[in-house]
């Protein structure tokens, strides 16, 4: 995950090692991307997989939480995403 200049988050996943894509984000590589208008990024997370099949699942679970569970991923507070969880059912 990257915290972009603007605060925002960015979440994605790559093969290449986790310096290269950082650095293609904050060079703009992707040209008209999320992260190539909000520059510079930070690295905050991340998480080695297995898979690329088990990064993807991951990526596509966390695109979809609150901010408050992604602040809590960055924190390393499982506690705190586990209530914020149970709060949406």
């Amino acid at each position: 995950m990257l915290r972009c200049a603007d605060g925002s988050d960015y979440v994605g996943s790559g093969r290449d090692g986790l310096d290269r894509r950082a650095a293609e984000h904050n060079t703009a590589a992707y040209g008209n991307s999320y992260t190539s208008k909000h520059r510079p990024v930070v690295l905050v997370w991340a998480e080695h997989f297995l898979s690329m099949t088990d990064a993807i699942a991951v990526e596509r679970q966390i695109k979809g939480w609150s901010r408050a569970k992604k602040e809590a991923l960055i924190r390393g507070d499982f506690r705190q995403i586990h209530e914020l969880a149970k709060r949406r059912g």
